[in-house]
């Protein structure tokens, strides 16, 4: 730290013997009045060195590294250069500089609390990244090597005596104000104005340790730990079986209302809703946008240009070219913008709530803990060590998450609705291209001249009109059957085949054109070329697609698609193969002489 020079004279020996006390105060004033203006103008230039020459030559450094390191420098850089343009600014008014001083550093107040405390929170963890940096030589060295070329005062410590400047003069100016207070004249106006400006930078700094201790009590309890089963039943003790059964205890007594509610405790309440209702907003944009995700990837898997449809010219070609391009170019284009943009910051937004989210679980195992032992205050007077320190540390957390909260809230407000403007921005662009590119096809099509609600009719009227023919072809296709083909026997089935003929008639038979696999409960499972008889061509629904069969043995429903019609075998030929097989039964009596349909008619199955 930069102070007056050495060659300067010292207070004792610019004071004279016969000077008076007033003057011999005033004096003393100036001198300090000095050496503030004079280290806050050293300070600055080293903050400036720190924040510019020094961090912009370690770029061997991940940029992690160097937010951590120098945190909100920047900021400490710009309070530091306003307030040091108003001490300068005191030094034209002697009389009521002192007084402007106070006033400056009132004015500055929340400034360097908000700047400050960020700094110092994060100066322990920027220690530990240097300790790292020791356990590598060649970087430690480097690193060395350039602190001392921008700054050779700095010494063997290196980024350590930079980092730790702006902890020192914030604890420094209290030293200094108060050196100026004690030289001014009880009775001088400018008196009041410094005692009011040397105890508001105190609470500054007091402020700063307080939020620095939150801080390292919340970074404790934002760690999540991957702990197996068999670590976690490791960790239950005796100890930790009392404490949990005393909350629990402590719980059933403030949810029954023997504990009555602070004003605190409805204030955080009112705050911890608004933080899951904005955890809930993230959770299902973050889901419906994933959702959206994996349909895009199904359309893009969707590729019917890419198919052969025959057709040389005309609309479809058009079409295609179109479709082609929009699936490499644009609609790629899309989904990595939309991945990019939208969700890696959802996900990043995801993973900010965890902290805050294991910090309310934790407040109210604190809080628990606090009721009980606030309990034990009033009845016994007093409490050990380690439960006035769990006192404090439910205090902490409380403070901690009730200033910050808020603000915390606020920011995810503001990210979720720059993510959906983002989104919708994305929508737009993405149809602007497609209207682009589309322009150019647009203009061959056929009906490009048509107004849009006039081509809109047309296309749904196509659309229903194919609907209805691609329906009634459905319909016809599940009627017909084909046409009809002789299939051998299964062996060993031309006995069944003459008892379903002896009961059904030749009019009744069909043969199975393909294996079937029955699904429900009256559905059969017959291997092909089995023959069955028919009893119904619906099922109890009404619908034609599924018969009623008999395989001369079990009755159920088969596919109509998977019958055709039996030519019955002539009785010569039966017998023929029943010999063959010696089989001493015969098949049936000549029936008489039918005629044969090529094609059972629709009413035949009705």
């Amino acid at each position: 730290m930069a102070h007056c020079g050495a060659d300067e004279p010292s207070s004792e020996s610019l004071v004279g013997e016969g000077q008076s006390l007033e003057d011999r105060s005033l004096l003393h004033q100036s001198l300090a009045t000095r050496e503030l203006i004079d280290t806050e103008v050293s300070y600055l230039h080293m903050l400036q060195l720190c924040a510019s020459d020094i961090r912009s030559r370690l770029q061997q450094l991940p940029q992690g590294d160097l937010d951590v390191l120098f945190s909100n420098i920047d900021e400490i850089v710009q309070v530091s250069s306003r307030f040091l343009h108003g001490l300068q600014e005191t030094a034209s008014q002697e009389e009521e500089q002192v007084y402007l001083i106070g006033n400056l550093f009132l004015e500055f107040q929340e400034d360097f609390e908000q700047v400050y405390k960020v700094y110092c929170a994060n100066y322990e963890q920027a220690l530990l990244l240097l300790e790292a940096y020791r356990k590598e030589p060649e970087l430690q060295q480097e690193i060395q090597s350039i602190v001392q070329t921008v700054l050779p005062q700095a010494g063997p410590s290196g980024l350590s005596f930079i980092l730790v400047i702006p902890l020192q003069r914030i604890t420094k100016y209290p030293l200094l104000l108060q050196k100026i207070l004690e030289n001014t004249l009880p009775d001088a106006s400018a008196y009041p104005v410094l005692q009011r400006a040397t105890s508001a930078l105190q609470d500054v700094n007091a402020n700063i340790n307080e939020y620095k201790m939150r801080k390292e009590v919340a970074s404790k309890y934002t760690k999540v730990e991957h702990l197996t089963l068999r670590e976690r039943l490791a960790r239950i003790n005796t100890h930790t079986l009392s404490k949990k059964t005393t909350r629990l205890s402590q719980l059933l007594k403030q949810e029954a209302g023997l504990v009555p509610r602070t004003e605190e405790d409805k204030e955080f309440d009112d705050l911890e809703e608004r933080f899951h209702w904005v955890s809930l907003c993230v959770t299902e944009l973050k889901s419906n946008v994933a959702a959206y995700l994996d349909n895009l990837e199904a359309f893009l898997r969707f590729r019917p240009h890419e198919c052969d449809l025959d057709i040389p010219s005309g609309p479809a070609v058009q079409y295609c070219s179109l479709a082609r391009d929009l699936q490499r170019e644009a609609f790629l284009e899309f989904k990595q913008r939309l991945e990019g943009l939208v969700c890696q910051p959802l996900d990043s937004l995801a993973k900010a709530l965890v902290g805050p989210q294991n910090l309310i679980k934790k407040r109210l195992d604190k809080l628990l803990d606090f009721k009980r032992l606030e309990e034990k205050l009033l009845e016994v007077g007093s409490v050990t060590y380690e439960e006035e320190a769990a006192r404090h540390t439910y205090q902490a957390l409380n403070s901690l998450l009730v200033a910050e909260l808020p603000q915390f809230n606020r920011l995810v407000v503001q990210w979720l609705s720059q993510i959906l403007r983002t989104f919708v921005a994305l929508q737009r662009d993405l149809a602007k291209q497609v209207l682009q590119r589309a322009e150019g096809s647009i203009a061959q099509l056929p009906h490009h001249h048509m107004a849009e609600p006039a081509f809109r009719k047309l296309v749904e009227d196509t659309l229903g009109q194919t609907g209805s023919q691609l329906r009634s072809f459905q319909e016809n296709f599940e009627k017909v059957l084909p046409p009809p083909s002789s299939q051998p026997l299964l062996p060993g089935s031309e006995h069944q085949v003459q008892a379903l003929l002896s009961k059904y008639g030749p009019g009744k038979l069909y043969q199975v054109t393909s294996n079937i696999s029955g699904a429900g409960t009256l559905d059969l499972t017959l291997p092909r070329r089995q023959v069955v008889a028919l009893l119904q061509n619906k099922d109890t629904k009404g619908h034609s697609s599924r018969w009623l069969v008999d395989t001369g043995g079990h009755r159920g429903y088969v596919p109509a698609g998977k019958l055709q019609f039996y030519h019955v075998i002539p009785n010569e030929e039966l017998r023929g193969q029943a010999r063959q097989r010696r089989d001493s039964h015969h098949l049936a009596p000549e029936p008489a002489p039918t005629p044969m349909p090529s094609v059972p008619a629709v009413t035949q199955r009705r």
